[in-house]
């Protein structure tokens, strides 16, 4: 396609080609232009043939995957729309040409629920199932979301969201197959060790490696507390739990440290029975650990800052999802704004792309509610958008 694509012969094609050609990609995620980037991804879809029933649908999946790019309105809407059209045109039938249709507009579905969203909740691999309907899709997907990741840059695959995506899979097939969740092999949490901590009373940090427990007497802002010692030592949550047991709260971060190094947990402790005691002055080390690490001035391309309640992803939780800014301490000020409103974070899911940020909490009230009045959830909204802007 690439040699086609040079002397103008793919155009004659794919006329559509056109409008991606040489399209630049304005942000620092993606680092190929539109074209470059599908035929990427299509080379690696290639190499993923094996995986599928239908190499076919998937290469050429991938390869029209993005191209409503470049034209007005949403890219995947008016790529759906270019797809039907292309899809006879190209010698596929009409049920051929939906699968085409299904790859462009779930194209993102299952990387975005396997960062974002709780993997154990039965809503959230209940709504994947529906909207995927067979396991011909989902493996399509599977195979056309590892390929697109690794053609878009080296932030947007890696070891912990292939984990993730392969989770979420084989629990998506599972539940296509008619099985129940429960029966698949979960990490309890809280576990036994974790009770048999709660149930000493006492503030308890253990650190293993990327992952970090504390346990400590329940109460507001703990949570952010725990994250914004974190970030004072550079690390960046990925993923965090927490539950409360007999007015003792358990809460285990996992993390990674912004250059890769070896984290060096005998550091970050002492921080946090300080922090946990009242004795460290959490704001003022952030902003010092910010004038140290000055960021570049923000594109101003960049979108506003966003938060949104997602009713139907969980039935134990309210999911706010925040879209903003990446900054260093930035968890720190969303889960603080969720402590002045006393709520409690039970899970959250973090990712980082280029320079922004898309962080899921799974919250509810201190007596285990949603949060669904408006006039609360509008004030929420204000004190999160004001934590990021």
């Amino acid at each position: 396609i690439e040699a086609l694509d040079h002397v103008g012969i793919f155009e004659r094609y794919v006329p559509e080609w056109t409008v991606v050609r040489n399209r630049p990609q304005r942000n620092a995620y993606h680092r190929f232009t539109v074209d470059r980037h599908l035929l990427e991804a299509a080379a690696n879809a290639a190499a993923l043939a094996d995986r599928v029933e239908r190499p076919d649908l998937l290469v050429v999946g991938t390869l029209l995957h993005d191209i409503g790019k470049g034209r007005p309105g949403d890219h995947t809407e008016v790529g759906i729309e270019l797809i039907r059209a292309m899809g006879p045109r190209m010698g596929f039938d009409d049920d051929d040409t939906e699968v085409l249709v299904d790859l462009c507009r779930l194209h993102l579905l299952l990387p975005d629920v396997a960062t974002r969203r709780d993997l154990t909740d039965e809503r959230t691999i209940a709504t994947v199932a529906e909207a995927v309907g067979d396991a011909e899709r989902l493996h399509l997907l599977a195979a056309l979301t590892e390929a697109d990741s690794m053609a878009t840059g080296p932030a947007a695959w890696g070891t912990w969201k292939a984990e993730l995506v392969s989770e979420l899979v084989r629990r998506v097939e599972h539940h296509l197959e008619g099985g129940r969740l429960a029966a698949l092999t979960t990490v309890e949490f809280p576990d036994a060790h974790h009770r048999e901590l709660a149930a000493a009373g006492d503030v308890a940090v253990e650190a293993h490696d990327d992952t970090i427990t504390v346990v400590a007497p329940d109460r507001p802002g703990l949570f952010s507390r725990v994250a914004g010692v974190l970030a004072i030592a550079g690390l960046e949550v990925r993923a965090a739990d927490a539950a409360s047991i007999d007015d003792m709260a358990v809460e285990v971060f996992h993390v990674s440290s912004r250059f890769g190094a070896v984290i060096a947990w005998e550091r970050v402790e002492p921080l946090l029975h300080a922090a946990l005691s009242g004795r460290l002055a959490i704001e003022a080390r952030l902003a010092e650990r910010v004038r140290a690490y000055a960021p570049q001035a923000s594109r101003p391309d960049l979108p506003p800052p966003a938060v949104r309640f997602d009713d139907a992803a969980s039935a134990s939780a309210t999911v706010v999802e925040v879209h903003a800014r990446d900054r260093i301490g930035v968890l720190y000020r969303i889960t603080r704004a969720f402590a002045e409103f006393d709520l409690d974070v039970r899970t959250a899911k973090v990712q980082t792309l280029g320079e922004l940020i898309v962080d899921a909490f799974y919250v509810t009230h201190t007596d285990g509610s949603l949060v669904t009045d408006a006039e609360v959830r509008a004030e929420l909204e204000r004190s999160i958008l004001h934590a990021v802007t």
